[in-house]
């Protein structure tokens, strides 16, 4: 069988990105994703099984034995089909060049940071670009290739990562970019039958490395408005930042949902790096090395009182 336009996909933004693509483009052919077993070996944030969208659209949805899709059904599948044009929208994994060699015009998909490609390949990049304080981010819609993130670049679109931001809200921002992106490639090889991409970049190579869920453990040593960023950057959908409350285990494990800086005047030096200055509406005031932050949103099976000591 030949599937023209084919979306590859894990979570509930490539839902977003195919009901998009269905309803305000082009028919897509095929859903590539993960049978739900996959997930015993692999984390995958934000995961939505997308079986469904062949009750709801009629699209013939591919779920593989392997993220890495080289298990023996996959194989299987993409040799016994054709393929025109693949999309790649929360797909953590590179796709391999069997696969890639598999799509006449190729498998385009996206990836950003604050400069342009080369520059910041690598693992989560919009969480990395928020945790180190990048204002911008450079979205990147470029040809897959068997290396990873490589300057093949079809288009690009910027947004701001301002103030108010956390990765939930710059992941709004993201899909916003993509879908513009998305619309101007589709139209682009309908009208054309080709799509032309650009190599010709002169940033300098690297990387972001991998994040796991022990990343987010805040120190309270550092500034303020690093552990800021940390906690914005790994907010729901991702794991969150995390810290210990006196004791460092299971029961005294606070999970930080939501926090901003709160005073950097008010004379805190009574107080410890991490402790618990004071609550308000059920809110932390905790002593930073640089001021103070209010803590809105935690989860902790203990009860946090005023004196603890987050660390």
């Amino acid at each position: 069988m030949h599937y023209k336009v084919v979306v590859f996909g894990v979570k509930d933004t490539s839902e977003n990105i195919i009901e998009f693509i269905q309803s305000e483009i082009c028919k897509v052919d095929l859903v590539i994703t993960i049978a739900p077993k996959v997930l015993e070996h692999n984390q995958v944030s934000g995961f939505k099984g997308l079986s469904f969208l062949t009750d709801k659209y009629g699209i013939p949805v591919h779920e593989a034995d392997s993220y890495f899709l080289n298990d023996e059904k996959t194989k299987a599948f993409m040799t016994e089909n054709t393929f025109d044009i693949g999309i790649v929208m929360g797909w953590q994994r590179l796709i391999p060049k069997e696969v890639l060699d598999c799509f006449k015009e190729g498998i385009f998909g996206f990836h950003g940071n604050a400069g342009y490609l080369p520059f910041g390949r690598g693992r989560s990049p919009l969480n990395w670009s928020m945790i180190l304080g990048d204002t911008r981010f450079n979205l990147n819609l470029f040809k897959y290739d068997e290396h990873a993130d490589s300057p093949n670049v079809f288009s690009t679109e910027m947004f701001q990562i301002n103030e108010h931001d956390d990765i939930r809200t710059a992941q709004y921002k993201n899909m916003i970019c993509s879908k513009n992106l998305i619309r101007k490639l589709l139209t682009t090889y309908m009208e054309k039958g080709h799509v032309e991409i650009h190599t010709d970049s002169k940033d300098f190579d690297s990387w972001y490395n991998k994040r796991t869920a022990a990343d987010g453990k805040i120190d309270f040593k550092d500034r303020t408005r690093n552990i800021y960023n940390l906690i914005r950057g790994v907010a729901a959908p991702f794991p969150g930042a995390f810290c210990y409350a006196d004791e460092e285990d299971d029961a005294h494990k606070v999970t930080v949902w939501e926090a901003h800086p709160f005073d950097e005047m008010i004379d805190f030096s009574g107080y410890a790096p991490g402790e618990i200055a004071d609550i308000f509406d059920g809110k932390l005031v905790v002593r930073t090395v640089d001021g103070s932050l209010l803590i809105d949103r935690y989860e902790c099976d203990t009860t946090l009182n005023k004196g603890m000591v987050l660390k």
